[in-house]
């Protein structure tokens, strides 16, 4: 394909639900002023493990934005979706009800679906056996309901798409959707990641020994694990040409992705196969490595995903690497699974468009495998013209998403 003839593809509206705020004013005021959403869960009895704090959303209320009958119906992740949906077409202006929706489809990207409907099928076929099942829930638990839902609730005709690559997932379905869009094959799409707070996640999580007890310290030397998280984040992509046309405030221009799948491990990462990806994202955009203003890292807290992802940062920007400003946003919300790149893609296109990088919270002690510049504890101004939006996950999936300031 001639790249002269592609379209070009822009952001011009952000949706998010998390633990530090529910909307863009809220999240980035409270995520450049360094705020933790960190607390003691509250959704499931966490006694008999040696962890209780994770990244719950406290304040969300589901009727604000779903239809009570659909509360009733429908399960966290749903609800998380379409109010980080609802959110995204509001910030862009955009009423559903007077677009041509065959030219708007959604690509949503999860970890771990509804799988709060598959523990209550468990626990009820355990304790009160087979019969006592409820046969409704069982078409809720499949991960596609809840783009088939978002569609029929906004009466979207255009493409309609799953990526449950993991915590990559949020990266996969923007960068997808940013193909259908500048290849021609609709003008826009709502695109994100959802997961609500999952007692599974939780367990496996800790049977792994990857949690940490109270607090996530990215990049530190005395990081203890990941802090599980829920919430979810959308963005509209459209076209430059529709925006242009109406007027849009524009957040942010992508330059392209890149993917690998290295298949290095089931659960650890690994400085190759994330190299790849933002080697690949590089090559998509046509830049070179010390164009990067600002690098947003996967940065679970684990000690194997930040030496490996230092690494590869080590292997792509070579002696530049120590003059790239690198943050995770983790160490504020948690791992939010399927919806951590696509929340990350809503703080890296506020961070191009008001020149603010967020901070890594937590940062006491220096490692040496990690000895980047990871903007510890406090944000900084810095003019960000071009960042990336990194992001791995479980079996090798790594992406890396590049945004661009928006220029006419």
């Amino acid at each position: 394909m001639n790249r002269l003839k592609e379209k070009r593809v822009v952001i011009t509206g952000l949706g998010v639900v998390s633990s530090i705020g529910i909307g863009k004013a809220d999240f980035w005021n409270n995520l450049i002023n360094g705020k933790s959403g960190i607390s003691e869960i509250s959704s499931f009895d966490t006694s008999e493990f040696s962890n209780h704090y994770g990244g719950e959303i406290k304040n969300f209320n589901a009727e604000d934005f779903v239809d009570k009958f659909k509360i009733n119906k429908f399960n966290r992740a749903y609800c998380l979706a379409t109010a980080a949906a609802k959110l995204a077409l509001s910030d862009a202006k955009l009423d559903t009800k007077n677009l041509d929706t065959r030219e708007m489809g959604i690509c949503f990207g999860t970890t771990m679906g509804e799988s709060e409907i598959l523990k209550e099928l468990n626990d009820k076929w355990l304790y009160s056996g087979i019969d006592a099942l409820n046969p409704n829930l069982i078409p809720q638990y499949p991960c596609n309901s809840i783009s088939l839902n978002l569609a029929k609730d906004f009466s979207l005709k255009g493409p309609n798409y799953v990526i449950p690559t993991a915590c990559a997932a949020g990266n996969y379905s923007i960068g997808y959707a940013y193909d259908l869009i500048r290849l021609g094959n609709t003008e826009m799409m709502i695109a994100g990641g959802a997961d609500g707070f999952s007692r599974i996640a939780f367990i496996g999580f800790n049977r792994m020994f990857a949690v940490a007890p109270k607090i996530c310290q990215p990049f530190d030397k005395n990081r203890r694990g990941m802090m599980v998280g829920e919430g979810a984040g959308m963005v509209i992509l459209e076209t430059l040409e529709s925006a242009e046309k109406r007027k849009a405030d524009i957040y942010a221009e992508i330059l392209g992705y890149g993917l690998s799948a290295d298949a290095h491990h089931m659960t650890a990462p690994e400085a190759n196969g994330i190299s790849q990806a933002i080697k690949k994202a590089l090559k998509e955009a046509d830049l070179r490595p010390e164009e990067i203003d600002y690098f947003n890292a996967h940065g679970t807290g684990t000690s194997a995903n930040d030496r490996e992802e230092c690494l590869a940062i080590k292997n792509v920007f070579g002696g530049f690497y120590k003059k790239l400003p690198v943050s995770s946003i983790k160490s504020m919300l948690g791992h939010t699974m399927g919806a951590a790149s696509a929340i990350e893609t809503v703080a890296v296109s506020l961070v191009v468009k008001h020149d603010i990088i967020p901070p890594t919270i937590n940062y006491e002690t220096p490692d040496p495998d990690c000895d980047i510049d990871c903007v510890p504890n406090m944000s900084r101004q810095k003019k960000v013209n071009i960042a990336l939006n990194n992001a791995s996950a479980f079996g090798g999936n790594n992406a890396c998403l590049v945004l661009k300031k928006f220029n006419n």
